[in-house]
């Protein structure tokens, strides 16, 4: 499809990435860079830092059916391919830090609680986003991936 699409010969394709495993190595990486952008974008997002991460929560519910990339990656291969788990790892950092730092700002506005952990604040609303992204390729509502959405933003406030 890539070929038919590019209207290049294999060969072409297969000399700028290697193999189909580089190529999609590749395509993890792209797909991470932009997703962390978007995140980063929504998490910037209104007057308080707790309205970047309703608008974060909502971006992900909104896109829910799309499939994410980097969620079917780890679904598929877990931590059984090295190259892999450091794309994933790599990209999960960058979110982590930016999480982070709104959570932080969040509980300095007053909005989540200073005695909660931002680190497992984090680990959570990573989980949720993830477990959002998969309902919906299970096939759930839209109204069940907002109240997934809502019930995770609840939990950290």
């Amino acid at each position: 499809m890539i070929v038919d699409a590019m209207g290049i010969g294999r060969q072409s394709l297969y000399d700028t990435f290697g193999d189909k495993w580089q190529l999609y190595l590749t395509v993890v990486r792209r797909y991470a860079v932009s997703e962390s952008s978007a995140h980063r974008a929504a998490l910037g997002q209104g007057e308080r830092a707790v309205d970047g991460i309703r608008a974060m929560l909502h971006r992900v519910v909104r896109e829910a059916y799309t499939p994410c990339l980097g969620v079917s990656s780890i679904a598929e291969f877990g931590c059984s391919r090295p190259e892999l788990t450091a794309v994933n790892a790599a990209a999960e950092r960058e979110l982590r830090a930016v999480m982070i730092e709104s959570i932080r700002k969040a509980q300095s506005e007053g909005d989540i609680a200073e005695g909660l952990d931002p680190d497992q604040l984090v680990t959570f609303l990573i989980a949720s986003i993830s477990g959002i992204r998969l309902a919906a390729r299970g096939g759930a509502q839209p109204n069940d991936l907002a109240n997934l959405g809502e019930m995770a933003l609840r939990i950290v406030r």
